[in-house]
């Protein structure tokens, strides 16, 4: 492993001593994920199978999903672990480790997340510089913060090249809605695989935390608007 990688060990332990572990490696320059395992894949990892609407991918060019084949593994693992099952998830970085008792769908989502964002899909490309800080177990005010704090980065970064004019959030929530049609795309990959419902639930959450994202532009980030406001005597 390149040395210089950006790393996450995962491992998801349930009740019943079932444990299983994901390590996450990214480039440190590209900041794309290492193939979480190689060929083959399943037919369902196939670009053409079921292809979310809008990608800019063509399957003349590209045969496979670029985020299907790094989720196949996760997938097979728990499709038959219902999604409220009880289970210690411990997640170590370079520099931290992080764990928490939740449920086997909060466990995946934290994984879901960051296999998403840096598969090297052209639609969630814009969420690697996120990815670089994962947080694992994030709440829905903390990805906000996140989320926003660092396309403002971005886009002062852009402001310094001369190829931006103005601050604003209309870019973050486009992408945000193409964001929602790769999660559906992808549970429509994986409805039919298993007879239960953790890995499905996962995908779910992320698409409920990508539309939630998208009303807050519109509503001015009012879960977090707040930590900014003054007392009358400054």
């Amino acid at each position: 492993m390149n040395e210089k990688a950006y790393w996450f060990n995962y491992q998801i332990e349930l009740e019943d001593g079932q444990r299983s572990r994901f390590h996450i490696a990214l480039d440190p320059v590209t900041l794309t994920m290492t193939p979480a395992s190689p060929e083959p894949y399943p037919p369902w990892a196939r670009l053409s199978y079921r292809q979310c609407r809008g990608c800019p991918l063509s399957p003349n060019t590209d045969r496979y999903c670029p985020i299907a084949v790094n989720i196949t593994d996760l997938v097979e693992r728990f499709k038959d672990i219902v999604s409220h099952n009880n289970c210690m998830v411990v997640c170590e970085t370079r520099d931290r480790t992080y764990s928490k008792k939740t449920s086997a769908m909060e466990g995946l989502t934290s994984v879901f997340g960051i296999v998403m964002a840096t598969s090297n899909c052209p639609v969630m490309n814009f969420l690697k510089p996120m990815a670089r800080f994962h947080l694992p177990f994030s709440s829905v005010e903390e990805t906000t913060a996140r989320s926003t704090s660092l396309f403002l980065l971005g886009q002062y970064f852009e402001y310094k090249k001369g190829r931006v004019g103005s601050f604003d959030f209309d870019q973050l929530e486009r992408s945000y809605a193409r964001v929602q049609r790769v999660n559906e795309g992808l549970l429509a990959r994986i409805r039919s695989l298993g007879n239960r419902d953790a890995d499905k639930n996962a995908i779910i959450t992320l698409h409920s935390l990508s539309q939630f994202l998208s009303m807050e532009m519109d509503f001015s980030l009012t879960t977090i608007a707040h930590l900014f406001e003054r007392g009358a005597d400054g």
